[in-house]
């Protein structure tokens, strides 16, 4: 019967169309397709003279119905992709940055280490020569100085090379011991957001160099505790002077405290042992320093004529007789070995230390051989405002020695210049009062007699 012409049960060749809902009405999104789903129904029909109902089905799925909707949205998205650069994370775009207070004063270059890390001084120093790089609208320099407020003009970025072409550069992490990050927090003293305060043990150096492997700077990562980084050194001691040292916790602490050490805004407070009893008790030594030819930079010594000019107050605290003394010392410099050498040069110098008093610098007895110099108060302000103001106990020997020698440890800590009230009292005013009557006769006794000769 395949070869039977079509009788009256199948669907004549120009039907309706079917209702909604059926299979026949999917294809009305698109008219065209739904004529060419029925000539193609048609011509199936006298071929096989099967019924049509299936062939449109075949011929107008919902797939291609969907199309012209997704072409209509596909320009927006390829419009869009190519904006960004090739690499992932660049900015095709000139940036601006307002500088704040925390970079006031610090260099071009360094500005970007702390703000913009992945631009190296080299595409920095490109950006200068090419004069894309500008500070309130005028060329700049990776050495320029910024200021507050001022416009930073940062070129768009560039692509970083592949990991292959230029490896990452690790910073080496040191291992330390239960033990080691035990006796780095046993040194603490004082500890905030943004500062550490240790008091350094006499004998360990603060940072490495030649046959020095134990030293603060490598106990470091001890010290991290809860910040994102190990703390940083912002000033030294001497390997055996004791006391206070200060730790920035921050790339903004340290430069703050930095900037309190160069302008001499903070204050350090040492105590030292000497040999006998300076004849002034509360002076000023001025003598400048130099490196010492011949000794390699290790020893410093007074040099009149090329020396760097520094500064140190003293004050003698208490004295045993005439053997030794017990001083507080306050640098206004910062030179290399400054109170030692200084001691030493006005006759005095810190018992147990050999380097620069010789054999003079000891005391027999029971007194230590070990240097007697401590780092007693440390005194700054706070990156967050109000201050750092912490004292540091003394270390076994130096305790020992004075109270070997009978002094008294309450009478040691003495208030420092701008802690003294200097507000005039009643007594005070008394005697000033006296002192102007006085000199006020003396004035009328010499115009009496200034007349008396003229007669």
């Amino acid at each position: 019967m395949k070869g039977r012409p079509p009788g009256k049960g199948d669907a004549p060749r120009g039907r309706k169309p079917a209702t909604p809902g059926k299979s026949f009405g999917k294809p009305s999104g698109a008219p065209g397709r739904a004529r060419g789903g029925a000539k193609a129904a048609t011509a199936r029909k006298g071929e096989g003279g099967k019924p049509a109902s299936k062939p449109p089905f075949k011929s107008g799925p919902k797939k291609p119905a969907a199309k012209p909707a997704a072409a209509k949205a596909a320009p927006v998205v390829q419009a869009a992709a190519p904006k960004p650069s090739a690499a992932k994370g660049v900015s095709l775009d000139v940036r601006q940055y307002r500088v704040h207070a925390d970079d006031d004063g610090i260099r071009l270059d360094r500005w970007f280490q702390r703000h913009l890390p992945d631009v190296g001084f080299n595409i920095v120093s490109r950006w200068s020569r090419t004069g894309q790089l500008r500070v309130d609208g005028a060329r700049a320099a990776p050495g320029d100085r910024i200021a507050e407020g001022q416009m930073i003009r940062v070129p768009p970025a560039e692509a970083k090379a592949a990991p292959s072409e230029r490896p990452a550069r690790r910073v080496p992490v040191i291992d330390l011991t239960p033990d080691e990050i035990a006796y780095a927090q046993e040194m603490v003293i004082h500890r905030d957001a943004q500062a550490i305060v240790i008091n350094k043990p006499p004998g360990l150096a603060t940072q490495g160099g030649t046959k020095t492997d134990e030293h603060v700077d490598r106990l470091l990562d001890g010290l991290i505790f809860n910040a994102e980084s190990r703390p940083k050194l912002v000033h030294r001691l001497d390997k055996d002077t004791s006391g206070a040292l200060l730790l920035a916790r921050s790339s903004r602490a340290a430069a703050h405290f930095a900037k309190a050490f160069s302008s001499r805004t903070a204050r350090k407070v040492y105590w030292a042992l000497v040999i006998g009893v300076p004849s002034i008790a509360d002076g000023m030594i001025e003598l400048p320093l130099a490196k010492q030819p011949g000794t390699g930079g290790e020893k410093m010594h007074v040099d009149e004529a090329e020396g760097l000019p520094a500064r140190t107050r003293y004050r003698v605290i208490e004295r045993a007789g005439n053997r030794a003394a017990w001083v507080e010392l306050q640098p206004y410099t910062g030179r290399t070995h400054q109170l030692r050498v200084h001691l030493a040069a006005i006759g005095h110098p810190i018992v147990g230390d050999g380097k620069y008093g010789g054999k003079d610098s000891f005391l027999t007895g029971t007194i230590s051989r070990k240097m007697h110099l401590h780092a007693r108060r440390i005194r700054v302000d706070h990156p967050d405002g109000g201050r750092v103001d912490v004292m540091a106990d003394l270390p076994a020997h130096f305790a020992s020695s004075l109270a070997d020698l009978g002094f008294d440890l309450s009478l040691g800590d003495m208030p420092l210049d701008d802690e003294i009230d200097r507000s005039p009292t009643r007594e005070d005013e008394k005697k000033f009062a006296r002192q102007h009557a006085k000199q006020i006769r003396k004035d009328r006794k010499g115009e009496r007699r200034s007349r008396g000769g003229g007669g």
